[in-house]
């Protein structure tokens, strides 16, 4: 789990738009991509991005 005030000021590196947390993910709705979490620190680089699985 990412610190509360890590998440404030978290923001997708991609679009710049809001993120949430999310079993194991950081998550952007804007653009549709999610960021691993690895050792509670979240990787928010490009290359480490994937399109959110579609339900």
């Amino acid at each position: 789990m990412v610190d509360k005030k890590v998440m404030e000021i978290l923001a997708c590196p991609m679009c710049k738009g809001p993120v949430t947390e999310k079993e194991g993910w950081i998550l952007c709705y804007t653009c549709e991509k999610r960021f691993p979490i690895r050792d509670d620190i979240p990787i928010m680089l490009e290359e480490e991005a994937e399109d959110i699985p579609k339900k």
